[in-house]
């Protein structure tokens, strides 16, 4: 377990300064670790942490950077205490990643100020405990070995050949119910490498107690590879088999820098945001929903189709024809009369609806304190067509309430334009 370090704690474009104690050293560790992190989200090297003058500013990426002696947490950039954010960006995880997570151990985790990394190694490590207490998955593997007494089957050529002077052994074929599967290897992995980082005491006791229960499970050179086999005789282990790549994949980064060791999770929140909306729409309406559709294009000639659309989410079959929604993680500003919705967003919404012929286009935003509600707030006709641009907030904070809003938008969406369509 690697011993505790101080937590420093930032929020999306904030600057980290002297008066942290974030030593000249140390800063140049962190931001060459964010460097390293960043490259392997294929984002651009300043997207984590930029260096300034007197220390670092935080991009818009969240999650965990650590180097030894010490921690950085950044949070979303939404109204709340720390410790709600992590709750909230926990929630937002487990919806974008399809994981169950339980309101109440949350609550729990989140009350103890656990840090994102120890809350979601937490979640990880109770999780999987209670799994395993019930039984691994196991699946039969062949064998062949040469025995006393006949197990299994035969092996004919075999006997006549290499034992045809050894009546004291019969070539044996045989399948043997194991634990050894790819799935627990994953698993395993996993335990391992968290087990490696932690700075909960809690946290590497339970993580011991899972490596006890996966003794018999081998060791893989690489987990990602492993040909993993979901079904239904290990439904119990199919979420945690996403948290565990969760950790195990590009989503986390282990690096080495100057010698010096560090590790990172991390997000980029414009993506997370894309994520947990479109899997909270999927969740929350009835109708069909289509992530990142790719069905058409701006652009046509003769031979080909050009500029591919790729809007984040058509919602179908609904009284008014496809709703097309389109998440942006910005801030809006209410007392501007364009509520400082950028133009280029504006020109990207009105090629999606000519491409799809939507009827209503929606730019979604997450709400902030200086908003007079989430929900709707503004509703612009498209000139010279009847084609409705609705621009609408809402409250990532709290996550759970979520998909009721979604409800709300899309409702007021379609009465609104039956209203409409109906007006004489």
């Amino acid at each position: 377990m690697i011993t505790p370090s101080p937590l420093l704690t930032c929020r999306e474009w904030e600057n980290l300064h002297e008066s942290c104690n974030l030593t000249e050293s140390e800063a140049d560790r962190m931001h060459d670790l964010a460097k390293h992190s960043a490259r392997r989200l294929k984002l651009p090297e300043d997207a984590v942490l930029t260096r300034t003058r007197h220390g670092l500013k935080a991009g818009q990426v969240v999650g965990i950077l650590v180097i030894p002696g010490k921690t950085l947490e950044i949070l979303p950039k939404i109204d709340g205490e720390d410790r709600n954010l992590r709750k909230a960006l926990v929630r937002m995880l487990a919806v974008a990643y399809n994981l169950h997570v339980v309101d109440g151990k949350l609550t729990a985790l989140s009350v103890q100020q656990h840090d994102l990394l120890e809350m979601l190694v937490r979640l990880f490590a109770d999780q999987l405990l209670v799994a395993v207490r019930r039984g691994l998955p196991r699946r039969y593997i062949s064998h062949e070995e040469d025995l006393k007494l006949l197990r299994g089957k035969l092996n004919v050529t075999r006997q006549i050949t290499y034992l045809a002077f050894r009546p004291d052994l019969l070539a044996c074929r045989f399948d043997e119910l194991s634990e050894d599967t790819p799935l627990n290897r994953v698993l395993k992995a996993a335990v391992s490498y968290l087990a490696s980082i932690t700075r909960s005491a809690t946290n590497a006791r339970l993580l011991a107690q899972l490596a006890a229960y996966l003794e018999f499970v081998g060791n893989t050179p690489d987990p990602l590879c492993e040909l993993v086999s979901l079904d239904r005789t290990n439904t119990a282990f199919h979420d945690l088999y996403s948290l565990a790549c969760l950790f195990l994949r590009g989503d986390w980064q282990s690096t080495t820098s100057g010698g010096s060791p560090g590790f990172s999770l991390l997000f980029p929140i414009n993506d997370l945001f894309e994520k947990f909306i479109g899997q909270s729409l999927k969740r929350a309406l009835r109708w069909p929903v289509h992530l990142q559709d790719r069905r058409h294009h701006a652009l046509t000639d003769a031979d080909d189709s050009i500029f591919n659309l790729k809007p984040d989410a058509v919602i179908n079959n609904v009284s008014n024809g496809p709703i097309i929604l389109d998440t942006k993680w910005k801030s809006l500003t209410p007392d501007k009369r364009t509520l400082g919705v950028e133009e280029s967003d504006i020109y990207q919404m009105l090629a999606y609806g000519q491409a799809y012929r939507s009827a209503s286009l929606i730019l979604l935003y997450p709400w902030h304190s200086e908003m007079v509600s989430e929900g709707i707030s503004r509703d612009w006709t498209v000139t010279g067509t009847t084609r409705h641009m609705y621009i609408a907030t809402i409250d990532v904070a709290y996550p759970d309430k979520v998909a009721e809003t979604l409800r709300c938008i899309m409702t007021q969406v379609t009465t609104n334009h039956l209203k409409k369509a109906n007006k004489p």
